[in-house]
């Protein structure tokens, strides 16, 4: 359904993304990708939200490569310029999406996960997001600090983005005055990943109809 594109950075630089479309005027998402890398799997998750209605644009944050091998996988997103990726990749993907959509979201899962939030943070545009089971260093993106709506969704078996940093994020947000919807599934990191040993369709379903619903009063 959708295809490779370019699209401008704020820097003036480029940066390549899967563009999946739902027409002029429809609200626009950008979909961060895992640490493997824009795969077929965050492509596929465009492709659905273009099927759903929005507009959907995934950077390519790794510049082309990816992986399935987890230390592999570790190696790359240890060394991605978190900074630059927002600022300068997520920042413009919002921006081209805003050239044909009212409002646009930001989502993500694992590392995608981390840098909605940051995204949130950092990029003032944004009208709402979405994260799975990411949470970023504080010292990066404070979560306390989103205005925007927010929604998270987290596993209770996961020893990378674990229970107590969710215990920690929703009281830290709620002390800020924000309201975000957090929800907790029995389910292990990745549960939305069909290609994913940790593929949990029940949590992943829930999840979401969760978000569309979060996403069509905000958007």
């Amino acid at each position: 359904m959708g295809s490779m594109i370019e699209f401008a950075r704020p820097d003036g630089g480029r940066t390549k993304g899967y563009l999946a479309t739902a027409g002029q005027g429809r609200p626009g998402v950008v979909v961060i990708q895992e640490w493997w890398g824009l795969n077929d799997q965050i492509c596929g998750v465009a492709d659905r939200f273009a099927r759903a209605g929005y507009n959907a644009l995934a950077p390519d944050l790794y510049k082309g490569r990816l992986t399935a091998v987890p230390d592999e996988a570790n190696h790359l997103m240890t060394g991605l310029n978190f900074a630059d990726a927002t600022n300068q990749d997520l920042a413009g993907a919002a921006r081209y999406l805003k050239a044909s959509s009212s409002k646009v979201a930001v989502m993500g899962f694992c590392m995608g996960g981390a840098l909605t939030i940051a995204a949130l943070v950092h990029i003032p545009d944004l009208a709402a997001g979405v994260c799975f089971y990411g949470i970023p260093p504080k010292e990066f993106a404070d979560p306390s600090k989103i205005a925007q709506p927010f929604q998270g969704h987290f596993a209770n078996q996961d020893d990378w983005c674990t229970p107590a940093a969710v215990d920690a994020l929703e009281p830290a947000m709620k002390a800020a005055g924000r309201s975000p919807e957090i929800y907790r599934y029995d389910a292990a990191h990745a549960f939305f990943n069909e290609r994913s040993a940790a593929y949990n369709l029940a949590a992943a379903d829930q999840a979401w109809h969760r978000m569309m619903r979060f996403l069509e009063r905000r958007l």
